[in-house]
């Protein structure tokens, strides 16, 4: 008989299934398969807690250092540029013709007026003073011998001895001799002038230039370049400074002196100098601008005692611009630029930034003088800029503003015109 037997079936390669092998294993160990993913499950979420961070605390308002402007007496400045010249120039020329038989002088040297500089040779001149001085002899002796004539025949007219006409013309014979000796006089100190004229001599004081003829030549007397050019001077104490200013400047020296404004004080430094230790007063302003470049001339005059100053030596002035005024200021370092505005920032009460216009003046000493836009109670941000945002919050701290010596003023990007100094 046929015998049916259960057959079991296996799965894959004759091996149990997963949910077979679980079932065979013992209840310990499917304890632990059910345990596991979630002790698995703990650990990951207890991991991702530990390494979440804590939440971010929000950070303190930055700290910026804040002051009041400082409130002083300036003076302040208009600046030029210009050139020394001498207050006056001679160019030495001869007064008589001859040739040079002497040079007094030593190239460059100071001079004083009337030095002997030159001498030319003065024997032709000594012999037509000897003759111009015979001439008026000769007319002397005429004008006594027509005097004599005329005195007897005065006598003899009350005799009636001489006609009246001779008599006339004796008087007229005495008047013709006088003219002739006041001719010869007149000779005799042209001669003596042209003898004078034989000795050059310095008709100003100052320094003198180089000779330009040397002894044994000849030279011709003459006006202008007619005649032979021996040497130059030049006065230099006191000494010029020419510069021409702009129709605005010119504008606003003119009003400060309708509105009763003082003569102005000038003060130049030289090209290696960092302080105008040169002082001087304007002296002259021209009768009219240049239509072409619109400027004015002007001249400022200078004691010179040492003749250091040099005519065409440049240097940098700097004219008066009205007296004292008070002036807020702050450091340069404060102020910021925002396209072509400049700007200070400001700290509220409340701590709150706020950016402030304003219009700029020169520097003093480091610090930058504000026009307008600042009042002198505003408390200014002077340090920690770069943490001080509009429209944000920071925490004050109060400083103060002082000024510092500095050789030069730092360059903005909108330049100043003008400079100015703390009133003394």
């Amino acid at each position: 008989m046929n015998m049916i037997s259960r057959i079991e079936t296996e799965t894959g390669d004759n091996k149990p299934g997963v949910s077979a092998r679980i079932r065979r294993m013992p209840l310990w160990q499917r304890g632990s398969l059910v345990a596991l993913p979630v002790v698995l499950v703990a650990a990951g979420l207890g991991i991702a807690s530990k390494d979440a961070p804590a939440a971010m605390a929000a950070p303190p308002p930055p700290v910026v250092t804040v002051a009041t402007p400082l409130v002083r007496d300036v003076n302040e400045w208009d600046d030029y540029v210009g050139r020394f010249e001498p207050s006056r120039a001679v160019e030495v020329r001869p007064r008589v013709s001859g040739a040079i038989t002497g040079v007094h002088f030593t190239d460059g040297a100071i001079v004083q007026k009337g030095q002997l500089l030159f001498s030319i040779d003065q024997r032709p001149f000594a012999a037509a003073l000897a003759e111009a001085r015979a001439g008026l002899a000769s007319a002397e002796s005429d004008l006594a011998l027509a005097r004599s004539d005329l005195g007897r025949a005065e006598r003899l007219v009350s005799v009636e001895a001489v006609s009246k006409s001779d008599v006339e013309r004796l008087q007229a014979r005495v008047r013709a001799a006088g003219a002739a000796v006041s001719a010869a006089q007149a000779r005799v100190r042209s001669r003596a002038l042209d003898m004078e004229f034989t000795q050059v001599r310095a008709p100003i004081a100052g320094r003198i230039s180089d000779r330009r003829v040397d002894p044994g030549n000849l030279v011709a007397a003459g006006e202008g370049q007619g005649g032979s050019l021996l040497t130059t001077i030049n006065a230099l104490d006191p000494i010029y400074f020419t510069f021409d200013g702009s129709e605005a400047l010119f504008l606003k020296t003119k009003r400060a002196k309708e509105a009763g404004a003082q003569e102005s004080p000038v003060e130049i430094r030289l090209q290696d100098e960092t302080d105008y230790k040169w002082k001087g007063k304007l002296d002259f302003t021209d009768n009219s601008l240049d239509p072409k470049s619109g400027t004015i001339r002007g001249r400022a005059v200078l004691s010179n005692p040492g003749m250091f100053l040099t005519p065409g030596m440049f240097g940098n002035m700097r004219l008066s611009a009205g007296g004292t005024a008070q002036a807020l200021m702050v450091p340069d370092a404060a102020i910021q630029t925002d396209q072509a505005r400049k700007l200070v920032l400001v700290v509220g009460k409340d701590g709150s930034v706020a950016p402030k216009p304003v219009t700029l003046g020169p520097v003093v000493d480091g610090l930058r003088i504000v026009r307008t836009g600042l009042t002198a109670q505003d408390k200014v941000v002077i340090s920690g800029t770069q943490f001080a945002q509009p429209g944000g919050k920071v925490t004050p701290k109060a400083g103060k503003i002082e000024p510092t010596a500095t050789s030069q003023a730092p360059a903005l990007t909108a330049p100043v015109t003008g400079e100015a100094t703390f009133a003394r």
